[in-house]
């Protein structure tokens, strides 16, 4: 699988942009993606190195529009932790 196709989007939230800070970034992955497959997504497109990674499969929630019920799209978010001598990544350039 390709990187670009592995990586999604990344996760920009108060409690994630806050935990940029201890080197720990969020990201939304493709859902059938293994964790070998997007630490070397992480390491390729970024230039970084991946001390540890964490997977979380989130589910669908359930949606009404009137009698109609549904679900959102169920996903898939890593929590990468990268080493201490590794750069930040800059989703926001100053």
């Amino acid at each position: 699988m390709e990187s670009q196709k592995i990586i999604l989007k990344p996760v920009i939230t108060e409690a994630s942009t806050a935990e940029m800070d201890n080197k720990r970034y969020v990201f939304d992955v493709a859902t059938q993606a293994t964790k070998p497959q997007i630490k070397a997504a992480i390491e390729e497109l970024f230039d970084v190195k991946v001390v540890k990674l964490n997977v979380i499969n989130v589910k669908g929630k359930k949606k009404r529009v009137g009698r109609y019920v549904g679900y959102t799209n169920k996903r898939r978010k890593a929590i990468a932790t990268l080493s201490s001598d590794s750069k930040a990544i800059k989703f926001f350039e100053e």
